[in-house]
C-alpha cells in the first residue's frame, strides 16, 4: 500500500478533533491552573482551619480529643488523622452514612478549632472540576479520559504535519504572510510537546478507564504495583482479644490500597484491649516515621492501626517526597510493627503512581514544578489560540474550508500510528474504530457513485 494519503486523514482528524475537544482542553488547563497552587490558595483562604487556636487553652490528649469529636458528631465516624507538621493543626477526616465528609481542625492543644466540609474546600472543588466538570458523573468523566487521549494524537499528528508542510523552513514572503500563525501555532506545539505528553500521561492514574484498569492489573501483578502487602494489609492477632468476646463471624481486613487511607473506621474508642492512639503515634516515632503522616483506625477486631506518609495525599502539608513514602501496619492490641512497606519496595507501576501523580499535580519538586507546569499550560492555549486564528485567516466569507476528503485507502503509515495508539489508548481506539468504519463506508459510496457517473457519461 502506498504512503501517499497519510497527510489527509491525519490532517482531517486533527482539524476535527481539536474543534470538538477545544471547550474541554480549554477546561482541563484553566482548572489545571488553578490546582497547580491549591496549597497557596488553602493556606490563605483556611488560615484558621490551618493555623488558628481554640478558646480553649486546656490541653488535651489525641485519644480525648478522638472523643470529642465523637461527642460533638455523633452522626460521623472517624476516617483518619493526619498528624501534621508545624506549624499546621492536625486534621481529622470523618463521614456519614450518607457519604458526607467533615475535616476537623485541633490546635497545639488538640482543642477543635473548626470544621469544614470536604466537598467544598478549594483543592476539591478544582479537583472535582478537573475530573469531572463537578458533575461527579461517570460519563463525563470518560468524555474527559477521551479528550486526553486525543490529545495525544493532536500532538502525534501536529509534528508530523509540521515537517510534512517543512513549517519550520523559511518561507517566502508571501507564503510567510498566509502562514503566519499556522507557523507560530507549529513551533509552540513542538516546544510544549514532550512535557504535554507527560502530563497527560500522568493524569491517566485518575481515568475513570484507563486508571483503574492499570491500578486493578498492579493489584493482580504486586510485583510491579505496590507489593501485596500494601493490597492486603495484615491482620493484628486475635489471641489478644479474650475467647469469650469474639466475633462468631471472621471478618477481613480493610482494604487499604491508596496512600490516602481515608476510609472510615466503626471505632469504638472505649475498647480497653486496643492500643491508644498516642501510643501508636509513639511507636510510629520509634519507628522513624516523621510528620507528616496519617493513621486510620481498625476497621474491626481483625484490623491493624495503619501509619502512612503519601506523595500523593492532596491534602496542603501532607505531601512528602516520593522517597519518604511509607505504609506501617500495627497491631491494635500490642501495638507492635506487624510490617511496613517503603518507596523501594514498589514495582515499576507503582513507582510511576508515586512519581507521576505529584508531578502532574505540580508539587513534585517545588516551585518549579509549578511554574514548568503553568508555563506548559499558558503555552498549550497559546497553541489552540493560535491554530484558531490561522484556521480563521484562511476562511473566506460563507467559505468554511474545511479539510476536504482524499477519496483514496488511508496508507499504511496512517493505519499503523491510529493503532498503535489505539492500543496503548484503548478509548481512542474505539472512537477512531467508529472513525474508520465511516469513512470505509464514505469512500465505497462515492467510489461507486463517481464510478456510475463516469459509466454514464
Amino acid at each position: 500500500m502506498n504512503n501517499q494519503n497519510t497527510f489527509n486523514p491525519f490532517r482531517r482528524l486533527h482539524f476535527y478533533a481539536a474543534w470538538f475537544i477545544t471547550p474541554l482542553l480549554l477546561t482541563l488547563t484553566l482548572s489545571g491552573i488553578g490546582f497547580l497552587f491549591y496549597t497557596d490558595v488553602e493556606n490563605k483562604i483556611y488560615k484558621n482551619e490551618f493555623f488558628g487556636q481554640s478558646d480553649i487553652a486546656v490541653k488535651q490528649s489525641i485519644d480525648e480529643a478522638m472523643k470529642s469529636i465523637s461527642a460533638q458528631y455523633p452522626d460521623y465516624k472517624i476516617g483518619k488523622i493526619s498528624m501534621m507538621e508545624e506549624p499546621y493543626n492536625n486534621r481529622v477526616t470523618i463521614n456519614n452514612e450518607q457519604g458526607d465528609s467533615l475535616f476537623v481542625f485541633l490546635d497545639s492543644n488538640n482543642q477543635i478549632v473548626a470544621a469544614q466540609h470536604a466537598k467544598y474546600t478549594y483543592s476539591n472543588m478544582m479537583r472535582n472540576f478537573h475530573s469531572s466538570l463537578l458533575t461527579e458523573s461517570t460519563f463525563v468523566r470518560y468524555v474527559v479520559e477521551l479528550a486526553a487521549c486525543w490529545t495525544i494524537f493532536l500532538i502525534v499528528s501536529g509534528i508530523y504535519m509540521t515537517f510534512k508542510k517543512k513549517l519550520l523552513a523559511p518561507q517566502s514572503e508571501k507564503g510567510a504572510a498566509s502562514l503566519k500563525f499556522q507557523k507560530v501555532h507549529a513551533i509552540v506545539g513542538l516546544i510544549i510537546s514532550i512535557p504535554l505528553v507527560v502530563i497527560v500521561v500522568t493524569g491517566i492514574p485518575w481515568s475513570v478507564f484507563m486508571g483503574s484498569h492499570i491500578s486493578k492489573f498492579g493489584q493482580e501483578h504486586p510485583e510491579l504495583g505496590r507489593t501485596e502487602l500494601r493490597y492486603n494489609p495484615p491482620q493484628s492477632d486475635v489471641d489478644e482479644i479474650p475467647w469469650a468476646t469474639r466475633s462468631l463471624n471472621q471478618p477481613t481486613s480493610s482494604h487499604a490500597g491508596h496512600g490516602d487511607h481515608n476510609a472510615a473506621a466503626n471505632v469504638d474508642l472505649d475498647n480497653p484491649r486496643r492500643q491508644s492512639l498516642e501510643a501508636i503515634i509513639n511507636n510510629a516515632r520509634d519507628e522513624k516515621i516523621t510528620r507528616p503522616f496519617s493513621i486510620v483506625y481498625p476497621s474491626n477486631e481483625h484490623g491493624v492501626f495503619t501509619v502512612s506518609k503519601g506523595s500523593n495525599t492532596g491534602v496542603t502539608g501532607l505531601d512528602v517526597s516520593p522517597y519518604e513514602e511509607t505504609t506501617a501496619y500495627f497491631d491494635q492490641y500490642s501495638g507492635k510493627l506487624i510490617a511496613r512497606v517503603n518507596y523501594e519496595d514498589y514495582g515499576i507501576i507503582g513507582k510511576w503512581f508515586t512519581w507521576g501523580i505529584p508531578l502532574h499535580e505540580g508539587h513534585l519538586f517545588g516551585a518549579a514544578n509549578k511554574i514548568l507546569n503553568l508555563m506548559v499550560c499558558i503555552a498549550f492555549l497559546a497553541a489552540i489560540a493560535m491554530g484558531f486564528v490561522s484556521w480563521m485567516k484562511k476562511v473566506k466569507p460563507g467559505d468554511f474550508q474545511l479539510p476536504k476528503r482524499m477519496n483514496k485507502p488511508w496508507s499504511a503509515g496512517a493505519i499503523i500510528t491510529l493503532l498503535i495508539l489505539g492500543i496503548l489508548m484503548p478509548l481512542f481506539g474505539l472512537s477512531v474504530f467508529f472513525i474508520f468504519l465511516m469513512e470505509t463506508m464514505i469512500y465505497y459510496f462515492t467510489r461507486n457513485r463517481d464510478h456510475a457517473r463516469t459509466i454514464g457519461q
